[in-house]
């Protein structure tokens, strides 16, 4: 099946757009999980590693019945080598394991062969003498075009090919993004309108029977004006929204994401879901130790706090 088409069919069937981001950092995981680690590792990254595991699985526990896919993001993982590799590659298979879509976070960018490893490593299979392996198998991944279509056809081919999919960077949440993508070029368009506007080039060979492509877009919550603007520009593109709850964004900016019916859009939560203990609507009822069902708490209430604006559209 299509990974758009996978995508709409999670979403309806558990009636939630939102997306738990699985960016973890050692002092959001309780002591109870750092001190059984590292009592029991000598070596330093295997400890952090085995934290960051029970971590993620026990978010993914707590949630996965409620929500249709996770993130990771590389970084939190790539910074304690290959001991954080293996956490990121555990993660993912607990997190398919469960029925969840998986969208790595690495926002590759590259050309040529070097593209082609990247889409094998993280989408599609590598050939290692007779065999396919499958290196990390995530559902989906964020891509920065930059480099144009040298940079983004490598990814497109594993979207084909193996029923994956992949987010363009088009405009980010962050303050600055502006610095680039504001700009504008001879025609009058910005440089994130014409980067929305190749996306729906790119993504017309990976429709699928939902109506949307396999070729997605990222563009934050942070700024809703132009959220609503590239809805409308990229009516075939599933856009993935960062910058919900810790960055600022509501459910009424977000609510610019989603077509008609409510679809079309996903909405990615990591510290506030992560650390929804430290929110002041669970703080009193729950400590770090229970940050697992805080997450839950919390992901309902994103859930109805976005399908209230849904439904009202």
């Amino acid at each position: 099946m299509n990974f758009s088409d996978k995508l709409t069919e999670l979403i309806k069937q558990k009636n939630n757009p939102s997306v738990l981001g699985l960016d973890p950092k050692l002092e959001y995981i309780p002591e109870s999980i750092k001190n059984k680690y590292f009592n029991n590792y000598d070596a330093p990254g295997k400890a952090v590693a085995g934290s960051i595991v029970e971590f993620n699985k026990r978010l993914i526990d707590a949630l996965y019945d409620i929500i249709p896919a996770v993130k990771p993001q590389l970084a939190y993982y790539e910074m304690y080598g290959i001991d954080g590799i293996n956490a990121f590659y555990e993660t993912v298979a607990y997190a398919k394991e469960k029925g969840l879509l998986v969208i790595a976070d690495g926002k590759r960018n590259d050309i040529g062969t070097t593209a082609q490893a990247y889409a094998k490593a993280y989408l599609g299979k590598t050939d290692i003498n007779d065999r396919n392996i499958e290196a990390f198998g995530a559902d989906a991944l964020t891509v920065n075009a930059y480099l144009g279509i040298d940079g983004v056809k490598p990814f497109i081919e594993e979207c084909e090919k193996d029923a994956k999919g992949i987010f363009v960077l088009v405009k980010t949440s962050n303050p600055s993004s502006g610095q680039l993508q504001d700009l504008v070029l001879q025609d009058g368009r910005t440089i994130y309108e014409a980067m929305a506007d190749l996306v729906n080039e790119w993504g017309s060979t990976t429709l699928g029977q939902c109506g949307y492509s396999s070729v997605g877009a990222v563009v934050g919550a942070t700024y809703p004006t132009q959220l609503e603007e590239m809805r409308k520009r990229m009516d075939k593109a599933w856009i993935l929204v960062p910058g919900y709850g810790a960055q600022g964004g509501t459910a009424r900016d977000v609510a610019r994401a989603f077509d008609k019916d409510g679809l079309g859009a996903i909405i990615n939560a990591s510290r506030s879901l992560m650390c929804a203990y430290n929110l002041e609507n669970w703080k009193a009822k729950y400590s770090k130790e229970q940050f697992a069902e805080a997450a839950r708490s919390e992901a309902e209430r994103m859930r109805d706090d976005i399908n209230k604006e849904r439904e009202s559209l």
